[in-house]
């Protein structure tokens, strides 16, 4: 048995940390999914600013995104990714339907320009759960103070989230109170 495959019989599940076209569109991600058991995909925007500056398959759109002035530079880098993580949900979609949402997401991160502001973090977040449009996506909070404000918020409207840039436990036991506030008033 391949060691992945292994560690997914022992109740892990392995998640991998980088996304780009050239791994969507040259089969990469879609073999590690059904021959390495990858389970998720977490994304960044340093990890798509490393895909877009490298990989040739952003170039045309990029260029044509650079010509059009009425798109800001974070919303051009929003349309590229939003672009990849339709792709990744689609190609976990099966494992998201087979496990009933336990498995199957691709994660995609707010702008860290957000972290100190609740009410840009929850706009956003609202903007890419509708751009992405896929029941697998979870938008990427960190758990900054604003951000743990707008985790509480966003779980209560039934957006899954994946929260980032906890340290310690303490940390952790704040951010799990303030989810399960959040699932409570998602249940109201």
């Amino acid at each position: 048995m391949k060691p992945l495959l292994e560690l997914h019989s022992l109740g892990q599940r392995i998640w991998l940390d980088n996304l780009s076209r050239t791994l969507l569109r040259e089969g990469t991600l879609a073999k590690l999914i059904a021959d390495d058991g990858v389970a998720g995909v977490t994304s960044n925007p340093s990890i798509f600013f490393k895909a877009i500056s490298e990989s040739p398959h952003y170039r045309d759109e990029a260029a044509a995104l650079r010509r059009d002035p009425a798109f800001t530079p974070e919303q051009r880098y929003e349309r590229l990714a939003v672009a990849d993580i339709q792709a990744a949900c689609d190609l976990l979609r099966p494992l998201y339907d087979e496990t009933r949402g336990d498995d199957g997401y691709v994660s995609l991160e707010v702008s860290p320009a957000l972290a100190h502001d609740a009410t840009g973090t929850i706009a956003a977040a609202r903007r890419l759960r509708t751009a992405v449009n896929r029941d697998n996506v979870l938008i990427k909070v960190p758990a900054t103070p604003a951000g743990i404000i707008a985790i509480e918020a966003l779980i209560g409207e039934g957006c899954p989230v994946n929260v980032t840039l906890m340290f310690s436990l303490a940390h952790v036991k704040r951010v799990a109170g303030e989810q399960l506030l959040g699932l409570m008033a998602e249940k109201r």
